[in-house]
């Protein structure tokens, strides 16, 4: 599974009033791994930016006045994302500036559906966390994601730290705490507590023969489908033993 975890810049907040992209950033997860991939392209904009949106990303006109226009990059950017889910933080958001920017230069692009689907991960954030702030700087702080080295933002520095995000977020706990100290963990759930030094051993509950069946049916399945089944691979050693015995 190919991922690009994206991020923009811009000139201001709508592009129905004209503002641009100006910075693009994507790092790239394969099955849910960072590759290293990354693509990052600063943008000539031909318009001025918003003094609000200077202090918010810290980009100026005159520091872009040597870089490519969109039309420019157009190619490379979409060969990038091509075929991608994308991630996105408030995607309506990124998506809308892309779609603005593709339609400027006619009908041989087409909108971003047509090159990816999209993830929204402040969408997926309201799910997981309802009625809670889910503003990027409260998820690193929720997940514990260091992002102190962040002054301003920017497009690549962004995706990276929402790809960090991200990977939290869908993975459960990624730290393991032993001091039930719930700012320890990841996982952003409830503090653990140790269980009570005089209490009973936890029942085993064993699968009879109907569930044993039930699950090795449900094995043959998965194996038919994809060729093979790591679980039976795991197995497999403790079952060469079982006979040798």
């Amino acid at each position: 599974m190919r991922q690009v975890v994206l991020d923009t810049e811009t000139t201001g907040l709508e592009p129905s009033q004209g503002h641009r992209i100006i910075e693009i950033g994507c790092v790239e997860l394969s099955n849910r791994r960072l590759t290293g991939n990354t693509y990052h392209q600063y943008l000539q904009p031909d318009r001025d930016i918003d003094p609000g949106a200077v202090e918010v990303h810290g980009i100026t006109n005159e520091s872009l006045a040597d870089k490519p226009r969109f039309r420019d990059v157009v190619d490379d950017f979409l060969t990038f994302v091509d075929g991608a889910e994308l991630i996105i933080h408030n995607a309506p958001f990124d998506v809308a500036f892309l779609n603005s920017e593709l339609a400027m230069l006619g009908d041989r692009h087409g909108p971003v559906d047509d090159h990816c689907t999209v993830l929204d991960t402040l969408a997926l954030a309201r799910q997981l966390h309802p009625g809670q702030r889910n503003s990027l700087d409260a998820l690193c702080k929720r997940y514990a994601i260091d992002n102190s080295h962040r002054d301003l933002h920017g497009a690549l520095l962004d995706a990276e730290i929402l790809a960090d995000v991200y990977l939290a977020m869908t993975g459960g706990q990624v730290t393991l705490s032993l001091d039930g100290n719930a700012d320890s963990a990841r996982s952003g759930g409830a503090a653990i507590r140790p269980l009570a030094a005089g209490r009973p051993p936890l029942p085993v509950i064993r699968a009879d023969a109907e569930e044993l069946a039930a699950h090795a049916s449900r094995l043959d399945a998965i194996a038919a489908a994809s060729g093979s089944c790591l679980w039976r691979l795991l197995e497999s050693p403790g079952l060469e033993e079982e006979k040798q015995s």
